[in-house]
């Protein structure tokens, strides 16, 4: 959410950059982020910072909270660290939210906090789901877990909530497995467009002030672990506008994305009018599958370019999804109020 005038972050909100420490393997090390009620943020901080530094202590793991935002109740977790580390972590969390909640003077046996919302890239979800169900499937039934994937991207952004429901200790088993997932298949999550909580207005805003350069790689990617630092810098469009084949051999990156079949049409535009203007934007290549690459019906996308230039497409193809998204409801609203008509 960061601009030139940004409000100082809280003290126990997480590093801008998310790269694996050097003294950590890459393949080692995981970001893991949740989407958690501002009350559940006051609890997870504690009082002067005092329950997230214990919790960093007991664990190893870097971890934090995202900033207040006035009229916005969500807020962001992101811990860091080994796989185990993380699960651990997210264990303890959660232990110590059931236990806030059962020293609440209004609290009662279903109120329980037993759920985390994880925020997993869209790309990724089908490492975790697996064919047919099977991978996620296992998870659950290895943790005692329940797991529930949605189905939609949150505004502005290419993440998903994966719901996760149980008792502290089998959320923590469902975090592990899921977090061994992530890092298996890495690379798919390059290029993430990170969820910002806030109203769209504020979203929009803080796009605009950084392109809406924000990535994520699960701590493994080599190329941006979180907040690009070189996304920041607002760049103007033309020079953006360089061809891939300017740019040296080396410093090109491949990315891979899968797009709904019934949403390619809105991407490319009539005569191609839409992609065009999307790669000229960005400078980045971009090629589009013919047919659907799984049982899923989605097609693949391939962007190469700079990280700078396929981040910038990711999130003018992202845009132009949401953009697609809104007019169909909108639609589908009007058809719907002349049916009581």
């Amino acid at each position: 959410m960061s601009s030139d005038s940004a409000p100082k972050r809280d003290s126990a909100s997480p590093p801008q950059s998310r790269s694996p420490s050097p003294s950590s393997s890459p393949q080692d090390t995981l970001t893991l982020r949740a989407l958690v009620s501002t009350k559940d943020a006051g609890v997870i901080i504690g009082k002067a910072g005092k329950n997230v530094a214990e919790l960093r202590e007991q664990t190893g793991v870097k971890a934090g909270v995202s900033k207040v935002i006035q009229g916005v109740h969500e807020r962001v977790l992101t811990v860091t660290g080994p796989v185990e580390s993380v699960s651990k972590a997210y264990t303890l969390i959660i232990s110590q939210l059931v236990a806030s909640n059962a020293a609440s003077p209004s609290a009662s046996p279903s109120t329980s906090h037993t759920a985390i919302r994880l925020l997993i890239s869209h790309n990724l979800m089908g490492t975790i789901i697996g064919r047919n169900g099977l991978k996620i499937k296992a998870i659950q039934d290895g943790s005692g877990a329940r797991m529930i994937a949605s189905k939609e991207m949150l505004p502005q952004s290419t993440e998903r909530i994966v719901d996760v429901q149980g008792s502290p200790e089998a959320i923590g088993l469902a975090i592990e497995e899921i977090g061994k997932c992530l890092l298996e298949d890495w690379e798919r999550g390059m290029g993430t467009v990170l969820y910002h909580p806030g109203t769209s207005e504020e979203r929009s805003g803080a796009r605009r002030s950084t392109n809406g350069l924000s990535s994520s790689s699960y701590g493994k990617s080599r190329t941006s672990n979180g907040d690009a630092p070189s996304a920041r810098r607002a760049t103007s469009p033309s020079s953006q506008q360089a061809s891939v084949a300017a740019q040296p051999a080396a410093n090109l990156r491949t990315q891979n994305i899968s797009i709904p079949s019934d949403m390619v049409g809105c991407i490319i535009g009539r005569s191609g009018t839409k992609i065009t203007e999307i790669r000229r934007l960005s400078g980045s290549k971009i090629s589009i599958a013919k047919a659907p690459h799984d049982e899923t019906g989605e097609r693949m996308f391939t962007i190469v370019g700079t990280p700078e230039a396929n981040e910038k497409a990711l999130f003018l193809l992202y845009n132009q999804l949401e953009s697609e998204k809104e007019r169909r409801v909108g639609r589908e609203a009007q058809q719907q109020q002349e049916l009581q008509d």
